[in-house]
């Protein structure tokens, strides 16, 4: 169709295509804010707040209680663990000095050395004694521990085992507000859509198609784009459903038009060659014969052929001579190409031109002028 337009009338277009996508572009952004300030789904419920407050109360009680006492035995057991180790360590480096002193003591044999050696040893015993102590209340503190630890398993898992029962409902109240704002945006969005089909169907070729376009692009960014990606679960169903309905219609306006196109093109091909050029468009001429294709028809012909004047598919006239200058140029051409002439004009001097060669051919004759007088 391009290469039958004038060149005003390409960026005519070229610029209506771009108020199209400026249209549709401020429309998008107006649709935009819109959906932006529609009710969101409420995101604040809780499973909590579905478990019945007494139990809910005790079992948090029981938890908070858990947790206090096993951080503080946590922290008692870890003192105690430090205490043993530096009783254990005192132990072990004041045994080390007995057995060096015990070394010393053999090689010398000094009987004098008898009440140290009492000594040192009741040093050593009271040093086993308090590791010993260290390490009892190491054991107790990590009993306590351990007891607050299954404590507050046991509350944990009485919690969890109350939210399994609510979460049902929980789940439940989620999915009715979801669906309450699903809806209430695709009462929005599904009313656009239709009429963008509507207006693709019965106003794309009209005059104020750009706007008609522009209102499509918006109608189809606002329901695909807008409306899916804030409710994953119901979006996807939609855009399934709809992508399915819009195929179907699509796809049976097409075969119902692809029918109606070829029973017009049999009668059009019925007609006589006078009455198909007549209804046949200037402009759909030019643009079938630059696609090499019959304007008749719309059958592919060979139009490099110099040999082919008529459609071998319909018979249309494809090419021609003129009348003036008897160049071989297109039949659908409104001048000749090669000398300029009007083919309406060359039309008329052809019918005409019989009757004046009659004319002259009569006059030109041996006394002819004399025998019209006479």
């Amino acid at each position: 169709m391009s290469k039958s337009l004038r060149l005003p009338e390409k960026w005519f277009r070229r610029g209506l295509w771009l108020v199209a996508l400026a249209f549709a572009f401020f429309l998008i952004g107006l649709g935009g804010l819109v959906v932006g300030n529609l009710p969101q789904p409420n995101h604040s419920l809780e499973v909590e707040s579905f478990i019945a407050q007494a139990d809910a109360q005790r079992v948090q009680a029981e938890i908070d209680k858990a947790q206090k006492l096993s951080s503080e035995a946590s922290k008692a057991q870890d003192k105690a663990q430090l205490k043993y180790d530096a009783e254990r360590s005192r132990y072990q480096s004041a045994r080390e000095t007995f057995d060096n002193w015990i070394a010393t003591r053999r090689a010398t044999e000094r009987p004098e050395q008898d009440a140290e050696l009492i000594a040192r040893t009741k040093a050593l015993d009271e040093l086993k004694q308090s590791e010993s102590k260290a390490r009892q209340v190491l054991e107790q503190e990590s009993m306590k521990s351990l007891e607050a630890s299954q404590a507050l398993s046991a509350a944990e898992s009485e919690m969890s085992g109350l939210r399994e029962q609510a979460y049902p409902q929980y789940q439940a109240a989620a999915r009715a507000s979801e669906l309450r704002v699903f809806l209430f945006r695709l009462a929005i969005t599904l009313p656009l859509l239709v009429l963008a089909g509507w207006l693709f169907a019965k106003k794309r070729k009209s005059t104020w198609w750009p706007f008609v376009w522009g209102f499509i692009f918006f109608a189809l960014f606002a329901f695909f784009v807008e409306l899916v990606p804030y409710l994953p679960d119901y979006g996807g169903y939609v855009r399934y459903i709809v992508g399915i309905l819009v195929t179907v219609l699509l796809g049976r306006y097409a075969i119902v038009a692809l029918n109606r196109y070829l029973e017009k093109q049999k009668l059009q091909e019925a007609l006589p060659e006078v009455q198909r050029r007549e209804e046949l468009s200037y402009d759909v001429a030019l643009e079938r014969l630059a696609k090499s294709v019959c304007p008749g028809c719309e059958r592919p012909v060979d139009l490099k052929n110099t040999e082919i004047d008529f459609c071998p598919h319909c018979g249309i006239g494809l090419f021609d001579h003129c009348g003036n200058c008897h160049t071989r140029k297109s039949a659908f051409a409104r001048f000749c190409h090669s000398c300029g002439s009007s083919a309406s004009k060359m039309f008329t001097d052809l019918t005409a031109q019989p009757v004046v060669e009659t004319q002259v051919s009569t006059d030109s004759k041996p006394g002819g002028a004399a025998s019209r007088a006479g």
